[in-house]
C-alpha cells in the first residue's frame, strides 16, 4: 500500500467535499516509464518520463463531474476541487450516476504477485533491444530492420472514496519488440515479434525475439492474391485475441443499455458453440489487467462471461447495472479525468482439444490468417470486414504466403461456428488461441 498517494487522495477529495461536493472520489496516479527504440543499431527515440497526477469525480445531488491535474501543491488541488464542484452544479442530473454502498465495497486485497523484483536500466533496454535487433539481421533473407525496440513501466495507483473506500496498488510491466524487413522495391515485406511480462525476467531471450521476427517475415515473402470464394479459416493465435475483442464490446454494458450491439437480445443464450468457455480472470498471477478491486472499489472476480457456449452475463460497472436493473460485475474502469466504464480485466478463450497443425491437415482449402490490414466491424449488427494477409492452406498443407484479401462475415454466424485450438498463451490481457472458423467469404482479385 502507498500511504503517501493514498494520503493525498483522500486529502484532495477533502478539499472537494468541503468546497460543497456531496460525494466524490480521487483517484492518484505515480507513473514513471522508460523506453528506446532503435533502427540499423541507430537509437531513434529514447524517453524517459515520471509523473504524478490526481484525478476527481465529485457529485452535487446525482450530477457529476470529473476533472484532472498534475500540480498537485494544496493550492492546486483546492483550486481544481472547487472546478469540479462548479461544473458539477451546472451539469444536468443523472439518476444512475453515483457511488457504490458501502457494503458493496472491497474488503480484502490479494497478492497479485505484479511487482517485479528486477527493474532494468536505461543500459539494459538499449542492450536487449540491440541484441534483438541483430540476431533478426542475421538470418538469412533479411534485408533490413523496420525497428526494434524495449520499454519498462511502474505505475502506482490509489483510490480513496467518500462512501469509506481507500486502497492502492502497484504494478510493473516490461516489452521488446522488433520489425524486420525482407525483399527489395515492390516486393517487400515486413513482420514483428515481441514479447510483454509484469516481470522483467518473464520476458522472453532478446535474441530469440529477433529470430521469430526475422522467421516470420522471410516466410511471408513473394505473397500471392487469391480469387474470391467461401472456404473455412484459421484465425493464427496472434490475430485470434481480437475476436474476442469483438464479443467484449458487443457484451459490455454500455453498449447493451443503448442498445446497439449485435449480442443484445442473446443473454443466457448459445452464442458460441457448446464446448466453449470465455473466462474474465482480474486474479491472474501476473496478469497484464490483474486487479483486486475495480476503478469504483468493488471487489473484483473470476467470471466465464461465456460459459459452455452461453453468454452468462454483461460486462457492468455500476452505472450500466443501474440502467440495466442488475448488479455490477466489479468490471469498473478508468483513468484520471474519465469517468467510470465497464471494461474486462484478463480475458481468455480457454482452448480446444485439436491442435492447430491437425485443424491445418483438416482443410482441402482454406486460408491461415497471421495479420490484419484495416477492419470495418458494425457493433450493432455484427458485420465483419477486414484486410489481411497469411498462408493459403491446400490438401491439409500450407502452400505459400498471400496478401491483398479480405475476409468477410459476420460475427454472429462467426461464434456459433468457431473452434478453438490448443494453443493458448498467456501474451496479452486478452488471450485466444487459434480458432477456425467455417464458411467465411474471401474477397480477392
Amino acid at each position: 500500500m502507498n500511504k503517501e498517494l493514498l494520503e493525498l487522495a483522500e486529502d484532495t477529495l477533502a478539499l472537494a467535499l468541503k468546497a460543497g461536493a456531496t460525494s466524490g472520489d480521487a483517484m492518484v496516479v505515480e507513473q514513471r516509464d522508460s523506453s528506446i527504440s532503435m533502427r540499423e543499431g541507430k537509437i531513434e527515440e529514447l524517453e524517459q518520463s515520471e509523473s504524478r497526477g490526481v484525478g476527481l469525480r465529485i457529485f452535487a445531488g446525482q450530477s457529476s463531474a470529473t476533472i484532472a491535474g498534475s500540480v498537485l501543491t494544496k493550492d492546486a488541488r483546492r483550486t481544481l476541487a472547487e472546478r469540479a464542484v462548479a461544473m458539477a452544479k451546472l451539469a444536468p442530473p443523472d439518476p444512475f450516476s453515483g457511488l457504490a454502498a458501502p457494503e458493496q465495497l472491497a474488503k480484502s486485497e490479494l497478492d497479485l504477485d505484479l511487482v517485479s523484483q528486477t527493474y532494468p536500466t536505461a543500459a539494459q533496454l538499449k542492450q536487449m533491444t540491440e541484441e534483438a535487433e541483430a540476431a533478426g539481421l542475421a538470418v538469412k533473407g533479411i534485408s533490413k530492420s523496420g525497428a526494434a525496440g524495449a520499454s519498462s513501466s511502474s505505475s502506482d495507483i490509489a483510490l480513496a472514496s467518500s462512501n469509506g473506500f481507500a486502497k492502492s496498488y502497484r504494478r510493473t510491466g516490461f516489452g521488446l519488440h522488433a520489425t524486420l524487413i525482407a525483399g527489395e522495391g515492390t516486393n517487400m515485406v515486413r513482420d514483428y515479434y515481441g514479447t510483454s511480462a509484469c516481470h522483467f525476467s518473464d520476458l522472453e531471450n532478446p535474441a530469440y525475439v529477433g529470430r521469430m521476427a526475422a522467421e516470420r517475415t522471410v516466410k511471408a515473402l513473394n505473397p500471392q492474391k487469391l480469387k474470391s470464394q467461401a472456404v473455412p479459416v484459421i484465425f493464427d493465435r496472434r490475430v485470434a485475441a481480437s475476436l474476442l475483442g469483438h464479443l467484449a464490446g458487443a457484451i459490455n454494458g454500455a453498449a447493451i443499455a443503448r442498445g446497439v450491439s449485435f449480442l443484445k437480445e442473446k443473454l443466457e443464450q448459445q452464442v458460441f458453440k457448446p464446448g466453449i468457455t470465455i473466462v474474465d480472470d482480474p486474479h491472474r498471477l501476473r496478469g497484464f489487467a490483474s486487479k483486486s478491486f475495480d476503478g469504483e472499489g468493488l471487489a473484483t472476480q473470476r467470471r466465464n462471461f461465456i460459459d459452455k457456449g452461453v453468454l452468462t452475463s454483461w460486462v457492468l460497472d455500476l452505472r450500466a447495472a443501474r440502467q440495466l436493473n442488475l448488479q455490477s460485475t466489479g468490471s469498473a474502469s478508468r483513468g484520471l479525468s474519465s469517468q467510470p466504464s465497464p471494461s474486462t480485466t484478463n480475458l481468455h478463450m480457454e482452448p480446444g482439444t485439436q491442435s492447430k497443425e491437425d485443424m491445418i491437415k483438416s482443410i482441402k482449402k482454406g486460408l491461415l490468417i497471421t495479420d490484419f490490414i484495416g477492419s470495418s466491424i458494425n457493433g450493432a449488427t455484427g458485420d465483419y470486414s477486414r484486410g489481411v494477409g497469411g498462408f493459403w492452406i491446400e490438401n491439409g498443407e500450407i502452400q505459400y504466403p498471400v496478401s491483398e484479401i479480405t475476409v468477410a462475415g459476420n460475427l454472429i454466424d462467426m461464434f456459433l461456428n468457431l473452434t478453438p485450438a490448443t494453443d493458448l498463451e498467456f501474451r496479452s490481457s486478452t488471450n485466444a488461441p487459434s480458432c477456425l472458423v467455417e464458411g467465411m467469404t474471401l474477397a480477392g482479385r
